[in-house]
């Protein structure tokens, strides 16, 4: 359970090879344009943000990276290639995790189990293969390691029910679970929605700490100030296209609303 190392992304991301891509995407809902003709790349280290209003196609687009939805027409490449991605487990087993709002956390279980969920392994020898008895203590010792691998001073003791944690702390487990299994990118679904000041800030620091390690993050998010406390880049939908890519540096907060609104342009 390892988090892939590579240089941050800075201001020459522009002349890599972007980790994913998306070319011209396009996904109807019968007489409904959720996506039309969407662009996206995606570079190694970097976060790039995507932003929009309600109905803008954001969570069309994330669906159609990550196989909940198949395009009806465009494609998708991670690493060069063309992937096809038909459901959420083909991303996954691409490398591609995605945290939802949600969270998709069990409260009962412990932050190891959490970490592990759905992945559960199993002892060596007999214990495994015939009682199949889980290596608790092995995923409790890789979970530990992917912690403190991460900087999550607030998760010392991973065998503590989620259910006891804060949101900030739950949030911390979902992101870890994608970061130790996401060995390409990392999406994340409005992570700081309900959450408080400080908790948020937490998970923005996490963001961050993801970005150093080399892990490329897709974060979506209606924050202004979170956005551009994080991101490298913004990519704004709108009416179910891009409207623009931008920086923090090249624009304001005001100007990134104003192109999401259609009061102003790129």
């Amino acid at each position: 359970m390892t988090i892939a190392e590579s240089s941050p992304a800075g201001a020459g991301a522009s002349t890599r090879n972007p980790v994913l891509e998306a070319r011209r995407l396009v996904k109807t809902f019968g007489r409904v344009v959720g996506l039309d003709g969407v662009s996206l790349q995606l570079y190694p280290g970097e976060v790039l943000a995507v932003i929009g209003d309600n109905g803008a196609g954001k969570s069309t687009l994330i669906k159609c990276l990550t196989g909940a939805y198949i395009p009806d027409e465009g494609q998708l490449l991670l690493d060069g290639q063309e992937v096809h991605f038909k459901r959420p487990q083909d991303a996954r087993a691409a490398g591609i995790e995605t945290v939802y709002q949600n969270l998709a956390v069990s409260p009962a279980l412990d932050v190891a189990s959490n970490l592990f969920l759905g992945r559960e392994r199993r002892r060596p020898g007999v214990l495994g293969s015939v009682f199949r008895a889980l290596d608790t203590a092995g995923m409790r010792k890789d979970a530990r390691a992917e912690v403190q691998r991460l900087g999550i001073s607030t998760l010392q003791d991973v065998t503590v029910p989620v259910e006891n944690l804060s949101g900030g702390q739950r949030q911390a487990v979902a992101v870890a679970r994608a970061a130790a299994f996401g060995s390409k990118v990392v999406i994340l679904d409005e992570p700081t929605a309900a959450l408080g000041v400080r908790e948020s800030n937490m998970v923005l620091e996490l963001i961050e700490r993801l970005r150093e390690h080399g892990v490329p993050v897709i974060l979506i998010s209606h924050n202004m100030p979170h956005v551009f406390q994080v991101a490298d880049r913004i990519h704004i939908q709108r009416l179910g296209k891009r409207a623009a890519t931008i920086t923090p540096q090249s624009h304001s907060m005001t100007d990134a609303v104003a192109i999401m609104t259609g009061a102003a342009t790129a």
